[in-house]
């Protein structure tokens, strides 16, 4: 079982920064694929970004060039660094982990969950 706990969310204006963590209790971090989710108010959790096992990454478009995810596994953490953020950002952000090698941008692919961080974007 692996407990994820979200961090670093806030209140921010547009076009500000925030770096969210996620920290883990599974001592072989490294063998999960982590992900990263929100979800509105209203709407379906959708997918952020993923980082394998090698620390290749992949972004949804709508934040791809203003999000970077990272991965310290020695730190047991997962990084979710977000810049230039928009009031649409406005969100839930969920870390998520998935023993694979594999990363996946479904949510139903991820066994793990953390709580949640609630990000707010305002104009």
């Amino acid at each position: 079982q692996v407990q994820l706990v979200e961090s670093g969310g806030g209140l921010v204006q547009a076009g500000g920064s925030l770096r969210l963590s996620c920290a883990a209790s599974e001592r072989a971090l490294s063998t999960y694929t982590m992900g990263w989710f929100r979800q509105a108010p209203g709407k379906e959790r959708e997918f952020v970004a993923a980082i394998s096992l090698t620390g290749l990454t992949l972004y949804a478009d709508s934040v791809e060039g203003r999000v970077t995810i990272s991965r310290d596994n020695a730190k047991k953490v997962v990084y979710l660094s977000m810049n230039s953020l928009k009031p649409e950002d406005t969100a839930v952000y969920y870390c998520a982990a998935r023993p694979s090698r594999l990363y996946s941008i479904r949510a139903t692919d991820y066994n793990y969950w953390g709580q949640g961080t609630q990000v707010t974007v305002s104009s």
